[in-house]
């Protein structure tokens, strides 16, 4: 499955604000959001400058939260993987995330709600969040001395208190309308390299989801450990969802959805999610940039145009290292022969091509003009980061620009892919 954001982007404790770079991703400070008022609120100074501390001791800070809340609320263990060391890159990503945003009421509501969706896959309930929320307050307290005071404490009571509670309420309310994970079986397991196979699923039950999103994944192979795959296709009259996986070295979902994954597994889908979506509300021509198996979904998006009917041209360049790693080139270009409205162009950095030379952000500006056009960049997140940088500087603005969740694409190309 395509990383959407990743293997990302939606909806683990780490998630980036969906469909958007982070400016300090970057390298750039980030701009205060309109919802942000000019000056900070004194709780959100304070929360700063507590996780300002406690940033050079992150991991010891976040292994010392664990060991409180499993020493002290041992039940909850059993709601985490074996293996905790993504984990624990989630958990501060969010308080950072959390942090950054905490006067921008819409934009941490919008955040805050897609992770209450999210944990309703992991049994997290309601009578959960204090008991985070105390094993927080005694991991900050310790490694946050200097920062630390009665008043600080205060600051973070109120504000976990709001946080959680918006996470509460979403899952109340997403509890009314859908499940907490649907079943999926396996029906189609077609190997295309060595290490990427498409994986074609049939939910228990009718999966609502957007061309351009993604969902989690977890495997009977490897309990609690979740990954992020976009969708390879748009949504299919019979139900079935397809995605392309690859294996990444040490991955333990991707290996085993690449190289133990057979027709009649079963796999559990976490909800869908994700803003990389078609805005069929405007005729703006569409330039996709796709590296790897990130032109999964942007094959979902071109089928999407294609099933509305409306022509608007669709301009896809399709990246990878080599010739051979074109893995999807021919149903590409057998799209591009069934609609007259699209472009395929193939792109490789290494070694000889019949398509085009080169990185896929520098080819891509050797086109256009591209600033009438809306653009979706989906791939490893050094591609994004290049892309979004070479789209911006020719002219697209950066609203018009979606991607997948930087965040959880660097998450999944860690250990445990």
């Amino acid at each position: 499955m395509a990383p959407g954001p990743g293997d990302p982007g939606q909806a683990d404790p780490g998630h980036a604000l969906p469909g958007r770079v982070p400016a300090h991703a970057l390298g750039r400070p980030p701009a205060a959001p309109a919802g942000r008022p000019a000056s900070p609120s004194p709780d959100a100074v304070l929360v700063r400058r507590t996780m300002a501390e406690i940033e050079p001791v992150a991991d010891k800070a976040t292994s010392y939260f664990y060991a409180l809340l499993f020493i002290r609320h041992p039940d909850l263990r059993a709601l985490f993987p074996a293996a905790m060391d993504v984990q624990r890159d989630r958990l501060f990503r969010a308080l950072l995330t959390a942090a950054e945003y905490a006067d921008d009421a819409t934009t941490l509501t919008a955040y805050l709600s897609q992770l209450g969706r999210g944990h309703r896959k992991y049994g997290t309930l309601p009578t959960h969040y204090p008991a985070v929320g105390e094993c927080l307050i005694g991991a900050l307290s310790r490694y946050a001395a200097e920062t630390w005071s009665e008043e600080t404490e205060a600051a973070w009571v109120r504000v976990y208190t709001a946080v959680s509670q918006i996470m509460i309420d979403a899952a109340a309310e997403d509890e009314r309308m859908s499940p907490a994970w649907w079943q999926a079986e396996i029906v189609g397991h077609e190997p295309r390299t060595p290490d990427i196979a498409v994986v074609t699923l049939r939910p228990d039950q009718p999966y609502p989801f957007l061309a351009g999103q993604y969902t989690s994944v977890e495997t009977p192979w490897w309990p609690r450990v979740w990954r992020n795959y976009s969708f390879s296709c748009a949504p299919r009259e019979d139900g079935l969802l397809s995605f392309h996986v690859k294996a990444v070295p040490a991955g333990w979902v991707s290996r085993a959805l690449v190289h133990k994954a057979r027709p009649g597994d079963v796999i559990r889908l976490g909800p869908p999610t994700g803003s990389m979506t078609v805005d069929h509300s405007t005729d703006n021509g569409m330039l996709c940039l796709g590296g790897g198996t990130g032109i999964a979904p942007i094959k979902a998006l071109v089928e999407d145009v294609a099933r509305h009917g409306r022509s608007r041209p669709v301009e896809v360049f399709y990246g990878a290292r080599h010739n051979d790693d074109l893995y999807d080139i021919d149903t590409m270009l057998r799209l591009q022969k069934t609609h007259p409205w699209l472009s395929v162009r193939p792109v490789v950095s290494d070694g000889p091509t019949l398509g085009l030379s080169g990185q896929l952000p520098q080819v891509v500006r050797k086109y256009g003009p591209w600033n009438a056009y809306d653009a979706y960049l989906s791939g490893p997140p050094g591609m994004i980061r290049s892309g979004v940088d070479t789209l911006v500087g020719i002219g697209i603005p950066s609203h018009r620009i979606r991607h997948d969740s930087l965040d959880e694409l660097a998450a999944s190309a860690s250990a445990m892919g």
